[in-house]
């Protein structure tokens, strides 16, 4: 039997191997060419938030508001309740937070996020451990939830749940369970209905207890700047959803395809505003906003990189919220 100090190894005859030479601070090492995932920080979270997308969640509800402030309700002054109007931005708002956090989860745990080009996700890139990015997403939505619920209790229209409930199960079936609709080109149809035409009709009913003509335009300009927004956001990704089987309207369309349809989008709510002209004396004014939303088209038709794309994103989100802030003071004063 050998002796137990013969089979003594020394370290100093042994010749450190490429994998030992740097420590990676973990037992074992890092794996090579693995990079460290810093942690999710409160700024990584408002990102998260995607807090430029948000202009889609406030114009309609200005827009609903500015057509429910100039109706009569009965006996009851012009149709304006603060706190309700409150609670219609709240639930809008939390709704689209909610959308954010739910995509980034689903995108994130089904692969598609992993070779993304544009800002990093906190769920592909392993900053916040999924489960998390599900709860703060469900959070949003449970807060959404109840500012509609004491907007059923002040008002008493308890039909409304189902139309809150069907927002919120669209909201998570965009990219979320086994059939998403999001990952069969429907997202933009979800988009229309829920950021366009419920929100403003749904806001003017909530505070005038009716819905106009105006409402129903101001609804649908509303809801074509949200798709514009989500088209420009799919066309940035068309290849790398492409890869990962996310057939959105734009890699069905193709890319040249896409950038006229959201060029389409873009302009045809200033059509619309042609009706608006013809009824508000201010109407006009609002055309100014096409110094930015003719810029996001010039940039979106010629655009040969990610950051340009979301320049567009963002110019495009920002002509929706200058366009409804000023349609809406036009109608209401």
């Amino acid at each position: 039997m050998a002796n137990p100090k013969k089979q003594r190894i020394n370290p100093a005859t042994v010749p450190a191997s490429k994998s030992r030479a740097k420590k990676s601070g973990r037992p074992g090492g890092r794996p090579p060419g693995v990079a460290k995932v810093h942690k999710a920080t409160p700024r990584d979270w408002i990102a998260g938030a995607r807090l430029q997308t948000l202009p889609l969640a406030i114009a309609p509800v200005a827009l609903g508001t500015s057509v429910a402030y100039v109706l009569k309700l009965d006996g009851d002054g012009p149709g304006w309740h603060w706190l309700r109007a409150l609670l219609c931005l709240a639930v809008a708002v939390f709704l689209q937070v909610g959308v954010n956090f739910a995509n980034d989860y689903s995108d994130g745990i089904r692969g598609t996020d992993k070779n993304r080009v544009g800002p990093r996700r906190l769920t592909a890139s392993g900053a916040a451990r999924p489960r998390t990015v599900r709860t703060v997403a469900l959070v949003f939505f449970a807060l959404a939830a109840v500012a509609g619920l004491v907007i059923v209790f002040r008002t008493h229209d308890w039909w409304l749940i189902a139309v809150g409930a069907a927002a919120i199960l669209a909201g998570w079936f965009y990219t979320g369970g086994k059939r998403p609709y999001g990952y069969a080109g429907l997202g933009e149809v979800f988009v229309f209905i829920f950021f366009g035409i419920v929100a403003t009709a749904g806001t003017t009913y909530v505070l005038a207890g009716t819905v106009t003509l105006d409402s129903w335009l101001a609804g649908v300009a509303a809801g074509l700047f949200a798709v514009a927004v989500l088209m420009v956001n799919n066309i940035r990704d068309i290849a790398q959803d492409a890869l990962s089987g996310k057939k959105t309207l734009a890699v069905r369309m193709g890319d040249r395809a896409s950038r006229i349809v959201f060029t389409v989008l873009v302009l045809v709510p200033f059509g619309i505003l042609a009706y608006y002209v013809a009824f508000y004396q201010h109407a006009g004014l609002v055309y100014f906003a096409l110094l930015v939303a003719l810029p996001a088209v010039i940039i979106a038709l010629t655009a040969k990189t990610a950051a340009e794309l979301i320049l567009v994103l963002r110019l495009t989100s920002l002509t929706a919220l200058v366009y409804a802030l000023g349609l809406g003071w036009a109608i209401a004063f």
